[in-house]
Formats: C-alpha cells, structure tokens, sequence
C-alpha cells in the first residue's frame, strides 16, 4: 500500500526526579528478548540502522530505575522510557533513579506505553521527541481528585448543617458527637509503625503515599489501618476524622 507517516501530540509522561530537564528525541527501541524489563546487565538493544539517536522504552518492575537506565544508558540511548505497570491506566510520577549521570529518563502510562510496545513489535518505525513541558502536578491524580472530591462534599455538608442547625433535633446532634468520638477512638487503636532502613516500603518501586504523594522515608511514622493500607500519620489521621474511611478501598474503620 505504501508508507504514510503518523504523528501525535500529547502530555502522557513525567521526568525522572533525577533526569535534566531537556529536549530529547529518538527512534524507540525494545530489549531484546521477551523480558521488557532490562533488569538483566546483558540486556541489548536492537536498534534500527538508520536511527543516529535512541531511546530505550523498558517496562516497570523487576530492579530500580536507576539499574534500567544505567543499562539503556551503557548501550548507547540518548533516553529512557519506562512504561508502568499492567493495570494503572495512565497513572505517573516522578521516578527517584539517583546514579544515572545526565540521562533524559521519564515515566509514561502503561496504556501509552503498551501502545508504543505493539508498534514496535509489528515492524512500525516510531520516533518520539521529549519536550519540557508544564510543572508536574501530582494533585490531578486520580486519588487525589478524589480527595478534593471528598472535601468539596464536605465542605457542602457542613454549610448545609449550620445553615439548618437549628432545626436539627438534639438527637441527632448527639449521635454525630458520638460517632465522632467513636472515630477518633478507633484511629487511636491502629497501629503505628517507624519505617527503618531496609524496610520494603522505602523501595523506590513500592507505592507512594497516595494522601500527599510523597515518598516513604526512613523515621516517616506510618499508620496501618485495618485493611492493611498504610499512609503517613500526619496524612491519615486527618482524612480518617472526615471521613473514616480508607482513601484507597473506602472500608470503613468503625465496621469490624
């Protein structure tokens, strides 16, 4: 039929807390092999010949981020792309990858990066320019669209209450002073927890706090609720006394 050239134009990825802010551009390139993660020191890349600049797109998971970029970085890329994991949408943030020298590294969504992977695959030659973009705002998250959510509820409940306080039975008004205190009796009976050296949850490649989006750190004092999720104290403790519900699962930590 003959070759046509296609292009797009959007904001699916972020830069690397580590990577330079600059303009990148390249031919896409996979590790060979059917491992997509180049975790493995010996990965190569088989990049087309008439690409004079690359950029290595590596799958999430298996080693750090900053072990994929140093091997794509070795090879010869003149960037990274790592695609999430399977099953988080267009979910990004950004990578802590501390050691890669000078290398242009961002995260892209597993839907885009699936999309570039099976192009690739089938023979289509795709190039990709990296262009400084807008300052990355981790609150247009889903979780935390949800949280703004939440409190935009809130608030127009409580504007609601007072506007009709007073012809609120007093009933009703103790039952809300006791369900509050049976909240805040319930949060102190969660464990706490200090994250230490060593701990999993200070792997880069573990999840984030999905409150604030911060990473874990050691001394960070965690709260574990009844279903397991953990948050920052100073993050949890909060949002439990609005709406005692876990922000990841929505159990309710007044339900046994």
């Amino acid at each position: 039929v003959g070759n046509r050239i296609i292009s797009e134009l959007g904001e699916s990825g972020v830069f690397g807390n580590h990577s330079p802010l600059e303009r990148v551009s390249g031919a896409v390139v996979l590790p060979e092999g059917w491992n997509q993660n180049a975790c493995n020191p010996l990965t190569n890349f088989s990049r087309p010949d008439q690409a004079d600049s690359w950029l290595a797109l590596i799958e999430r998971g298996g080693c750090t981020f900053t072990h994929k970029i140093n091997v794509a970085a070795e090879k010869g890329a003149n960037g990274v792309i790592i695609y999430n994991y399977p099953g988080t949408g267009n979910k990004v943030f950004p990578m802590s990858h501390q050691g890669t020298e000078n290398i242009v590294a961002v995260m892209i969504g597993n839907l885009k990066g699936m999309e570039l992977l099976h192009l690739v695959q089938k023979g289509v030659y795709v190039t990709i320019i990296i262009e400084v973009g807008r300052m990355h705002m981790p609150w247009l998250s889903h979780y935390v669209m949800s949280l703004f959510t939440f409190l935009a509820a809130t608030v127009a409940y409580l504007f609601l209450y007072c506007a009709w306080r007073p012809r609120v039975p007093n009933s009703s008004t103790r039952r809300q002073r006791q369900i509050k205190a049976n909240v805040k009796k319930a949060i102190g009976q969660l464990p706490l927890r200090v994250l230490k050296e060593g701990d999993k949850e200070l792997d880069p490649n573990e999840d984030n706090c999905v409150v604030c989006f911060d990473i874990y750190k050691a001394q960070d004092v965690i709260r574990i609720l009844t279903c397991k999720h953990f948050f920052h104290k100073t993050c949890i403790d909060p949002w439990l006394l609005a709406h005692r519900t876990c922000p990841m699962c929505k159990c309710d930590i007044l339900k046994p």
